[in-house]
């Protein structure tokens, strides 16, 4: 006989009947886990349902988009992939931003952009941008093939080996025109104030991920150039300072022309060893308009005579030191306005290896002002020579005796610049323009056939490079106003 839990005697078929319950209990709850197994699998392959209608509060903002989604894939005409729908809808929320900061970057695209500020890369070494539909050079790095073929910044790439940048994101040409070492790429490029495009092919480069050069003048100031802010900057700064210091540097002329930013830890690193302890480096605003101040901490000070080299490349991490040299330091800023950049951007890797960029702040100098596309105001405005601005010449045209083009009128300004007599500079090769190029071929060594095209080209380029680093008037200025400081302050 059974007993109860209370030890009296059961009765069997009482129990018989109890065990049976329990049996049919067991198989129910067998039934309904199954069944809601299902029925949640159906809804998530094949129903109209949105995983967000099965257990995950719905987000009403992404319904017209998953229908979007659901449509394309049961009617459109072909298969369609999945993942470049996905992309798609990403890109097109950063596009709708209109910010050409903010980007989404696929694997590929990902893997370039962390490249190109942590290790050296091959291509042209051209920072750009994309700016309302175009592709708009920010500035080329220094001694790179984009430098030497003359490009500049604000320089418009139209398209790259026939094929059109128009619409393209900046991740998007970066792919188009990066490429192996020793390999050739033709950019359509159009220049402010040019009647039309000019064709400029270049030989791709390995760009190294140097980016501090110095040297010594005669009267002991160091021209230290920054080309831009990579993960060693700081510390190639510091070395080069040393260096300097060990040659017996009295002054220092940092240049930061033509360098379009980087990392802005590094910019804030470098910034600190000039900034005055406890003096604001710059501000950062968020989207509600709350700011926070960096300030310059406690670490050992430069204390020699220093100025600042700035023009229209100088941008991003560049102004912000700029501007805290101008605002924070009192040391002057010679040359040209800044880019105009005042934001700030955040990368983010999603699992896949993509990447979006996107901007989080603005960014204000000490003071308070914002520069986006104002830029930061030398203390000191001087140009270059007007030879500096000449278009690029390419070494695959021929330009010969009753030659008529914009690109003769180039050649015949380069000549004069250079000290020889083309004639009158009105775009005609005339005879005056063909004894002027043999006279040039034959100092340089050459053939003389007075025929611009090739090597020719080429040299003559590379002597109008080397005369603008020689007649660099901005650098000039800045070391006039070191002595004159440096005799103000011994008197």
């Amino acid at each position: 006989m059974d007993e109860n839990r209370s030890g009296q005697p059961e009765d069997k078929h009482h129990s018989h009947y109890i065990r049976l319950k329990k049996f049919h209990f067991i198989m129910l709850l067998f039934f309904l886990v199954f069944a809601t197994a299902a029925i949640t699998t159906f809804a998530l392959a094949f129903g109209d349902e949105k995983a967000a209608d099965v257990g995950v509060k719905p987000r009403q903002e992404f319904e017209k988009l998953y229908e979007a989604y659901d449509k394309l894939e049961k009617n459109y005409y072909k298969d369609v992939n999945k993942d470049l729908l996905v992309n798609g809808a990403i890109n097109g929320m950063l596009d709708s931003l209109d910010d050409p900061y903010t980007d989404y970057m696929d694997k590929k695209e990902a893997s370039q952009f962390h490249e190109s500020v942590s290790s050296s890369f091959e291509g042209i070494g051209a920072e750009i941008q994309e700016e309302k539909g175009t592709i708009k050079i920010v500035s080329p790095i220094k001694g790179s093939p984009a430098e030497k073929a003359g490009l500049r910044p604000n320089d418009r790439i139209m398209a790259v080996d026939g094929k059109s940048l128009q619409g393209k994101s900046s991740s998007e040409a970066v792919l188009l025109i990066r490429g192996e070492k020793g390999t050739k790429v033709k950019l359509q490029i159009q220049r402010a104030g040019a009647t039309k495009p000019m064709e400029v092919t270049i030989v791709r480069d390995e760009i190294p991920i140097e980016t501090v050069y110095a040297e010594m003048d005669e009267d002991k100031v160091a021209h230290i150039q920054i080309t831009s802010f990579s993960d060693r900057t700081s510390a190639e700064l510091k070395k080069a300072i040393e260096e300097m210091k060990a040659k017996g540097m009295k002054s220092m002329v940092l240049d930061l022309r033509q360098n379009p930013g980087g990392l802005l830890d590094q910019a804030i690193e470098i910034t600190n060893m000039f900034v005055p302890k406890g003096k604001v480096l710059f501000q950062v605003e968020d989207s509600t308009g709350k700011r926070e101040k960096m300030v310059s901490d406690n670490k050992e000070k430069f204390t020699l005579p220093v100025a600042v080299l700035i023009d229209s490349g100088s941008a991003s991490a560049s102004e912000i030191f700029a501007a805290a040299m101008k605002e924070s330091a009192g040391v002057p800023l010679i040359g040209e306005k800044t880019f105009g950049k005042g934001t700030v951007q955040t990368a983010e890797d999603f699992k896949d290896g993509s990447n979006m960029k996107f901007t989080t702040a603005k960014w204000l100098t000490p003071n308070g002002n914002w520069i986006h596309k104002k830029g930061v105001e030398p203390d000191t405005v001087v140009k270059l020579p007007a030879y500096s601005n000449l278009s690029y010449l390419s070494p695959d045209s021929e330009l010969k005796l009753d030659s008529l083009s914009e690109e003769v009128k180039t050649a015949e300004k380069m000549l004069e610049a250079l000290g020889y007599n083309p004639g009158k500079i009105d775009g005609f090769f005339d005879e005056e323009t063909e004894e002027a190029v043999k006279e040039f071929q034959k100092k340089a060594g050459m053939d003389e056939t007075g025929v611009l095209s090739g090597d020719t080209t080429v040299q003559l380029m590379t002597d109008l490079r080397e005369k603008v680093q020689q007649n660099d008037t901005q650098k000039q200025k800045a070391v006039e106003i070191l002595s004159k400081r440096q005799k103000d302050s011994t008197s």
